[in-house]
């Protein structure tokens, strides 16, 4: 039943997989790179899967071989090139650790930030993810996506920064007078 579910999941077909759950499959299977059916459905950014495996009690913090969780694979999927805020949002509320660390100290919010997904990193930093967190290397993500000049994403660390150390939101303009500023803004995925 095992490979059966992993193909469902695969498949993104709900119904056979909550079909196969209520035959007794098990909702924490895992693939043969040990990534978990949530883990999947996180990367492939499909809310109903994601709902049904957490009603059947998969464990939202279940690490595979390189430690990545479910929330980690919702930050950001290379081959679809996009994150899934609603995906990270369903697992934040049903427990997922939003400060687990992979290689080099890297957490959520670094993952989502290096890669300008700006509707994740606001759906962790409303978690109270740590924006002022250092990699192994001395990073905040702030220093990690200045790098790739994702501005949106830049100025919402940079105000979480803010308020964060006691300086309050920052004023309304976020820029100075007169200067020209090119934002690159990855396009929005529907």
């Amino acid at each position: 039943m095992s490979a059966e579910i992993l193909d469902a999941v695969a498949a993104g077909d709900v119904a056979k997989t909550q079909s196969l759950l209520a035959s007794g499959a098990d909702c924490n299977a895992r693939d043969s790179a040990g990534s978990t059916l949530l883990m999947q459905a996180a990367a492939s950014g499909n809310l109903p899967m994601i709902e049904a495996l957490i009603n059947a009690g998969a464990d939202v913090n279940a690490t595979n071989e390189l430690g990545w969780t479910a929330l980690m694979k919702a930050c950001f999927n290379d081959d679809l090139d996009r994150g899934f805020p609603e995906i990270a949002q369903k697992l934040i509320d049903a427990g997922a650790d939003i400060e687990a660390q992979i290689v080099y100290g890297t957490r959520p919010l670094m993952l989502a930030a290096g890669r300008g997904e700006a509707g994740v990193v606001d759906v962790l930093l409303k978690a109270g993810a740590d924006v002022l967190a250092k990699n192994e290397g001395g990073r905040t993500a702030l220093m990690m996506v200045k790098e790739k000049f994702y501005v949106e994403v830049i100025n919402q660390l940079h105000e979480a920064e803010m308020e964060v150390v006691g300086e309050g939101p920052s004023c309304g303009t976020k820029n100075a007078p007169g200067s020209n500023v090119v934002t690159f803004l990855k396009p929005q995925s529907h």
